[in-house]
């Protein structure tokens, strides 16, 4: 009848498909592709199909597809369906190819060669060996079986690059009498042993898996010198590596019991220097054993794998390390250590896959409260950005990377900022315009690292091409003139090359009423790096002016970046360049609570001028290098380490190429935050005022009284607007952003009561306001306090700051004043009530 004539596979849960060479006259079995019918998921389906129903092989065939089906070990191919009737054998198991195919490629059906991949190194061929050994101790030693087929047909290769063992038609107990079956196989009649002949007749001369590690020693030379054509080969080394060439001679020893069971032989090879002693084996087996690991061993793996991963597989590095790596940071505790490999290995990846595996874990990672991880994310962040979508940036990444603004740890602060250069053009209006911007404001103002400060302006210039035309009108002159005023150099700095390399957005209008003005009140700072800096910017300012004074219909063409809006991707890496890097050394105060550097006499030389410095007329007052001879006892030497010419870079090109290269080079300034910390700059500033102050008195014959202890007294309101340059106020002109208020110089016009002269050493001017005076810690600066605070704190159109230049006194004195007025006060009140009682007469007591 029809119905007991249908096809068998015809309702099977998989499709066969084309035919794969290498296992042709090596195996019983035809290889061929397939795929599930239901997820379309690739499979390898061995085919075996006899002529008539007595035929030999097909006992052979069906014993293989019984222990297959039984056998389930990580070295041994993986068993997924199967099919069996009169006829026929079918065995579907993990995709896998030959391991002839893997090392050396096939011919496909119109003759050309095919390859599984790249011809595996010796690294690969090593973890190979491994794997085939395992299976053999794992057949021996628990299942009680020999092999009896170790070949190149009977090996084969997965996806990830792993040996597997199968081959099984072959198979015999370990225990009892029964003589090994026969091959039937012509080409595999040089894998017997020499003890083959007596071995048929019923001998066994040694352990039964003599036989099976004779084989293996044929698959060495194989794997290492290509197919193997006569036993009498076997003779010649040829490419066999100088650690395994010992135990092959014992393998391939014509003496059956001097050769090593499989668990000793792998023991052996795992000692030191043997052949499987090496980091691609050390990192497989550690990866199998992951979750029964401690884990500071987790950690200590982590940290060592990402050195190694460079000479590992690709593939065996894209297809097993990297989704051990992934399971181990969703289920285990690996934290922040895993970043380093997996944004590695995340390079093998295509875009699509990298979207599938790798971004959902970067989402989760930021969520995630652990500060070692934040600022691996923040540090590594280049790596994966281009990756992001917009949607991605905006919706999950960015809200979880603002609260690092708000962060106490000045490291993440820091990082946080350096983050947004690579954030920029993905940001939509309302994060970059006014979220960012509020961010920027408070950081600017109100931060006590003065690095920081001087980075959050340093972002802003660079990040200025996308901002919106509106916002960079109101924010851009604002910020940058407020970051001159700034008591750290390094800031001030800034806030100059901000204004130049942001100069083709401003108006010819704000350049002539705005810009100019300010940068010339700059030119009696009293840092070299920045009067350098400044000079510079007022040329290109010039030359803009010039160029439209000669052609005034050239307006137009000067001013049409002011209202255009670059959004499109920028080689952020190439010119992200910092006025102050190292976050390490910049908040090791912080990270490392009383970590001092005393000031040292290297040091100390920098401050020093040079011999044109010193007055040659004898009659002057004592010579610079007597002022300016540092005292052991006070820190007032460390502050040499910001008054060297490496500070800024000195940029000899055109006011063009300012934009390209770095902002300055500052490593100095993170050395000297080190040394005297946040809160001793007002010292080391005033201190350094007072000695210079001294020294250009003698030189030009002002006269000025200076405290001995280095100036406390002297104020930021009598600096840069003084010295004989006129008692005009400078005013930025005013809008609804908290960046545009009102900053007046407060004038003297007795110039020998308070000299401003600057000088080449880069010392600080005489009548400076003392850093500590300003409000920089008033404002929000924990997580805890979330958005509600930050929104107390303002933002460029609700800031109130307070004039830099504001006098009074510092903190410290006006705790003096206070306690001091305590006492008097208390002193009164006990003289009133003595004057109240009269006076007291010794020995009598009033009687009731």
């Amino acid at each position: 009848m029809w119905f007991f004539s249908r096809d068998p596979c015809r309702d099977l849960a998989w499709e066969v498909g084309t035919r794969t060479c290498g296992l042709d006259g090596y195996s019983i079995w035809n290889l061929h592709h397939g795929r599930r019918k239901a997820t379309g998921d690739p499979v390898s389906v061995f085919v075996f199909e006899a002529k008539d129903t007595v035929d030999t092989k097909l006992d052979s065939a069906r014993a293989a597809f019984k222990r297959l089906k039984g056998l389930r070990h990580p070295s041994v191919l993986t068993f997924i369906d199967g099919l069996e009737t009169d006829k026929m054998v079918h065995v579907v198991t993990e995709p896998v190819v030959p391991l002839g195919v893997a090392l050396w490629g096939s011919r496909g059906t119109e003759g050309e060669v095919v390859m599984a991949g790249e011809p595996p190194g010796e690294l690969a061929i090593s973890w190979g060996i491994h794997q085939i050994l395992k299976a053999l101790c794992f057949l021996v030693d628990d299942c009680g079986l020999i092999h009896h087929n170790i070949c190149m047909g009977s090996v084969f290769v997965d996806h990830a690059g792993d040996w597997k063992l199968s081959g099984l038609e072959y198979a015999f107990p370990l225990v009892g009498n029964d003589l090994p079956p026969s091959r039937g196989l012509p080409a595999l009649d040089k894998y017997n042993p020499p003890e083959q002949a007596d071995i048929s007749r019923g001998r066994f001369l040694g352990e039964k898996w003599a036989g099976d590690m004779w084989s293996l020693g044929c698959l060495i030379w194989e794997v290492f010198n290509g197919p193997l054509s006569r036993s009498s080969s076997l003779k010649s080394l040829g490419k066999i590596p100088v650690k395994l060439v010992p135990h092959y001679c014992e393998l391939v020893g014509a003496n059956p019991r001097a050769r090593r069971s499989p668990a000793n032989l792998l023991q052996i090879l795992r000692f030191t220097d043997g052949f499987l002693d090496n980091s691609f084996v050390s990192t497989n087996l550690f990866l199998e054993e992951i979750q029964i690991k401690d884990p500071g061993e987790k950690k200590i793996f982590f940290k060592q794998l990402s050195q190694n991963l460079d000479s590992f597989p690709e593939q065996h590095c894209r297809s097993k390390v990297l989704p051990l790596l992934l399971h181990a940071f969703e289920f285990g505790s690996a934290g922040a250590v895993v970043l380093a490999p997996l944004f590695k290995l995340g390079k093998l990846l295509s875009a699509e896959e990298y979207q599938k595996k790798i971004i959902p874990v970067i989402v989760k990672m930021f969520s995630s409260t652990d500060r070692a991880t934040r600022i691996s994310l923040l540090q590594q962040m280049e790596l994966f950005v281009p990756y992001l979508t917009e949607q991605t940036v905006n919706s999950q990444i960015f809200p979880h990377v603002a609260v690092g603004f708000l962060d106490t740890n000045p490291a993440v602060r820091e990082q946080t900022i350096k983050s947004m250069l690579l954030l920029a053009h993905k940001l939509s209006e309302t994060n970059l315009n006014v979220e960012l911007m509020k961010h920027f404001a408070r950081l600017q103002s109100h931060d006590d690292q003065g690095p920081i400060r001087c980075n959050t302006t340093v972002c802003l210039g660079k990040i200025a091409p996308f901002l919106s035309p509106a916002t960079r009108q109101k924010v851009l002159i604002s910020a940058f003139s407020r970051a001159t005023k700034d008591p750290f150099p390094p800031s001030r700095a800034a806030g100059v090359l901000g204004l130049a390399s942001t100069h083709s957005f401003y108006t010819m209008q704000d350049c002539a009423h705005r810009v100019l003005p300010l940068l010339c009140g700059l030119t009696l700072d009293p840092e070299r790096s920045v009067r350098d800096q400044v000079f510079k910017s007022i040329k290109c300012f010039l030359g803009r002016l010039e160029t439209l004074s000669e052609d005034p219909s050239k307006e137009s063409e000067l001013e049409k970046d002011v209202l255009n809006t670059s959004r499109q991707t920028g080689e952020a890496g190439g010119w992200a360049g910092w006025a102050v890097t190292g976050v390490a050394s910049i908040t090791s105060k912080f990270i490392r609570p009383g970590a001092t550097a005393a000031p040292t006499a290297s040091k100390a030389s920098c401050s020093e001028p040079s011999p044109k410095e010193r007055p040659t007329d004898d009659n002057s007052a004592p010579t610079a290098h007597n002022v300016l001879a540092p005292k052991p006892s006070k820190p007032s030497a460390d502050v040499c380490e910001t008054e060297t010419s490496h500070e800024m870079a000195d940029t000899e090109g055109d006011e063009e190429d300012w934009d390209d290269g770095d902002w300055g080079s500052l490593e100095e300034t993170s050395e000297l935050t080190r040394i005297t910390g946040g809160s001793h700059w007002q010292q080391q500033s005033s201190r350094a005022t007072s000695d210079f102050g001294q020294v250009m008195e003698n030189k030009m014959g002002l006269s000025a009284s200076f405290n001995d202890d280095g100036g406390d007294d002297d104020d930021w309101n009598k600096s840069w607007a003084d010295a004989g340059w006129g008692e005009e106020k400078e005013e930025v002109a005013g809008n609804s952003c908290g960046w545009g208020e009102k900053i007046a110089h407060k004038e003297d016009k007795s110039l020998e009561k308070s000299p401003k002269v600057m000088g080449d050493g880069g010392k600080a001017q005489v009548g400076m306001k003392l850093a500590s005076e300003y409000n920089w810690e008033t404002m929000c600066t924990t997580t805890k306090k979330g958005k509600d605070e930050l929104n107390l704190c303002g933002g460029w159109d609700t800031e109130n700051w307070e004039p830099i230049e504001d006098e009074g006194v510092s903190r410290a004195e006006a705790a003096r004043k206070r306690r001091d007025e305590r006492n008097r006060q208390r002193q009164h009140e006990r003289d009133a009530r003595r004057g109240k009682k009269g006076p007291l007469h010794l020995g009598a007591q009033k009687l009731r």
